[in-house]
């Protein structure tokens, strides 16, 4: 039985690190162990613009841990009125790893998103002429779409029209959460991948409903029937280079969760890589977790993979992480998978 393996060090495709006194607070659960991160643009006011991009990777840069080794991957959030010339610059002086599109409305600080995406062709179309990447949020938001099949929707009606417009477009489908998703991405012949978060692998609908609401699983795309958390599940274990880990941790303060309109989000930064220790033994796939944390990712965004490498140890008794973690803004609530933790990063 293997109770030791040593990966490279890992990184995270999909992380909110917000700002400000949260920035200072969870930012050290990231750095201890990812040693690089695509960080999500949505804050208030945006990272629209890749001086925008340039000013919040110095505060990140500020509030890191003393000693620690982290490098944030900006990213700018597409809007209707987006520069191709000034994301064009960005990528070219390699501040700018990706452009994220949200479609309005669809999650947290999202309402200045996408709504006519004929208005942000201009720049889709520059990114497909110098490979830049476009990470998508993918749901609709209209209201007669069911909320469980947001995803499956966008797929049909958004994603698929767009790449066949532009075939040359390099997409990550972020944070799948269906079997939909999943066979999308396995059909695709190139310029497709997606991140995987490490919540979806663990959870399905039930953790959020079943025997009261449950507000600290509540996430978008929110977790779906337990077909699709095998789908992912399959898809992550099983070595596919076009799978890779996108945490997705988005730290809120427990009053902003706790409430009667509470903020989608969990937050996992601190305790992934011990959960997904769990979930590749127990799929028989402990071979294969450094392909899908540390390589798989690097690949598709043409970046080396790390050399520091890092040690993970099955403990006999049960790793302890805090239920809380407080920070300069509030308490953050940390993800329980509802397991006991035996896998921890020594």
């Amino acid at each position: 039985m293997t109770t030791e393996l040593t990966i490279r060090r890992p990184d995270d495709w999909h992380l909110h690190l917000r700002d400000g006194a949260m920035l200072e607070g969870v930012i050290g659960d990231t750095s201890r162990h990812f040693a690089r991160a695509i960080i999500m643009p949505n804050l208030v006011p945006p990272v629209v613009t890749t001086a925008d991009a340039s000013a919040y990777r110095d505060r990140i840069l500020a509030a890191l841990p003393k000693g620690d080794r982290f490098e944030p991957l900006m990213t700018l959030y597409l809007t209707e009125h987006t520069d191709a010339d000034d994301v064009e610059a960005g990528f070219r002086s390699g501040l700018i790893h990706a452009v994220k599109l949200y479609p309005a409305g669809a999650t947290t600080n999202s309402h200045g998103g996408v709504r006519d995406m004929d208005k942000a062709m201009p720049v889709l179309e520059r990114m497909a002429k110098i490979g830049l990447t476009l990470c998508v949020h993918g749901e609709v938001t209209t209201p007669e779409v069911d909320i469980f099949d947001r995803e499956a929707v966008f797929i049909e009606t958004v994603l698929d029209p767009l790449r066949k417009r532009l075939p040359d477009l390099r997409v990550t489908m972020e944070h799948v959460t269906t079997k939909n998703g999943i066979d999308y991405i396995k059909s695709a012949k190139d310029n497709l991948a997606g991140s995987i978060t490490t919540h979806h692998l663990i959870i399905n609908r039930n953790a959020i409903l079943v025997g009261g609401i449950k507000p600290h699983y509540y996430c978008l795309p929110v977790a779906k029937r337990e077909e699709h958390r095998l789908a992912l599940r399959a898809a992550a274990t099983s070595g596919d280079k076009r799978f890779f880990l996108g945490t997705d941790s988005a730290p809120h303060v427990d009053p902003l969760k706790e409430c009667a309109c509470g903020c989608a989000g969990i937050y996992t930064s601190i305790n992934t890589m011990s959960c997904l220790a769990h979930v590749f033994e127990e799929d028989g796939a402990l071979d294969r977790l450094e392909a899908f944390a540390s390589l798989n990712g690097p690949a598709w965004y043409g970046l080396p993979a790390n050399e520091e490498t890092i040690r993970l140890v099955k403990r006999a008794q049960a790793v302890s992480f805090p239920a809380k973690i407080e920070t300069g803004a509030g308490p953050v609530t940390v993800f329980d998978p509802m397991f006991p933790l035996h896998w921890d990063v020594a």
